[in-house]
């Protein structure tokens, strides 16, 4: 008799987890659930309504977790990843913000925790898989002997951004079961199962209210002066971590246009702003390279740029830089090119790799 294939799935207690538990189920895999236990209280976050990755309500989390795998009847285990998390993931988030860039958590979540140390972790408990699935909305696809990251079906979902630091060798054990659904597939799908979950809201944000002062101590958080591009005081920050390049919003400064955050200089603590014709460029530097369908690309490399999620990927060329960098230049113009957020490269719907923007 053939040993039935194994399935560890990543459950967020949401409905896209709960879906591609019961698809594999349904499939005739042996499924067990896996759920990251990553908030250790220690931070003063307030809730405020809206369903989080980092918070209090990780514990409605769980609860909706054992739910759906009781439903399911599989097993689930509750991993204890409060300090990988908060080393790997908090201690990244307030570094680049103190170093005066954008970080992305969910991009080094997926890499460093999610398919790295969760697994390692639950292989050392002994929980033995064959397979690693979450609920992520992304393919893998087998051309010619190499597996390939591919957007999904429902492209108004595409998560591809957040998993370009995935590698050949880990898609080999990686499934993606929702790739071929639409976000309506999955609710219905949920509703026709009866799960708990059909109807949730998705997270929104990564801590309650984005706001990330609980992050910081008092003495991280200083104010500084605001000033135009020939340095001139317009007015006062409330301290380097509020702010990104691109913002709008917040600055609190009284101008016949409006401004934008142009530049965020950590040495003089001090924030440049300017109107939003200044914010366009069509060059970016991206560092830490990781490909995923080949060793190395071949340059130029015509392909589509990504520089954020919410960004509509724009025509460019790729070239070697240094070292494990490369310089991307855009057909046209990009507003907002941002500092520690991704650059992630696309050919059609293959997700090449991309890199870090520095």
């Amino acid at each position: 008799m053939n040993k039935k294939i194994k399935i560890a799935v990543g459950m967020s207690g949401g409905v896209d987890s709960s879906v591609a538990a019961a698809l594999l189920k349904e499939k005739g895999y042996e499924v067990v659930g896996l759920f990251m236990d990553i908030f250790d209280g220690s931070l003063d976050i307030r809730p405020n309504g809206r369903h989080t990755c980092y918070g209090y309500d990780k514990k409605d989390d769980i609860a909706s977790a054992e739910n759906v795998c009781r439903h399911l009847d599989i097993p689930l285990a509750v991993i204890d990843m409060k300090r990988e998390f908060r080393e790997d993931v908090i201690g990244y988030f307030r570094d680049e913000y103190l170093a005066g860039r954008t970080p992305n958590p969910c991009v080094v979540c997926n890499h460093r925790i999610k398919f790295g140390a969760l697994l390692e972790k639950a292989g050392n408990m002994g929980i033995g898989f064959d397979f690693f699935a979450t609920g992520h909305y992304a393919r893998i696809v087998e051309d010619e002997g190499r597996l390939l990251l591919m957007r999904p079906v429902d492209l108004a979902k595409d998560q591809t951004y957040f998993l370009y630091r995935l590698t050949g060798k880990q898609l080999q054990r990686i499934m993606f079961p929702l790739g071929e659904y639409t976000k309506k597939d999955v609710r219905d799908i949920a509703g026709s199962l009866g799960l708990r979950t059909t109807h949730l809201p998705e997270s929104q944000d990564f801590i309650s209210g984005s706001d990330y002062s609980p992050l910081f101590t008092e003495g991280e958080i200083i104010p500084g002066d605001i000033v135009d591009e020939r340095g001139a005081v317009l007015g006062r920050h409330k301290g380097i971590i509020h702010y990104t390049v691109g913002q709008r919003k917040g600055l609190g400064v009284v101008a016949s246009r409006p401004l934008y955050v142009r530049k965020i200089d950590t040495v003089n603590n001090r924030i440049t702003v300017g109107y939003k014709e200044t914010l366009f460029s069509k060059e970016l530097i991206a560092s830490g390279i990781n490909l995923i369908g080949s060793d190395r690309l071949e340059f130029p490399c015509r392909a589509k740029v990504k520089i954020r999620i919410q960004h509509q990927a724009a025509d460019a060329d790729i070239y070697p830089y240094e070292d494990d960098k490369v310089k991307v230049i855009f057909d046209e113009p990009q507003l907002a090119i941002t500092p520690g957020q991704s650059a992630v490269f696309y050919q059609g719907d293959i997700v090449l790799g991309g890199g870090v923007i520095s």
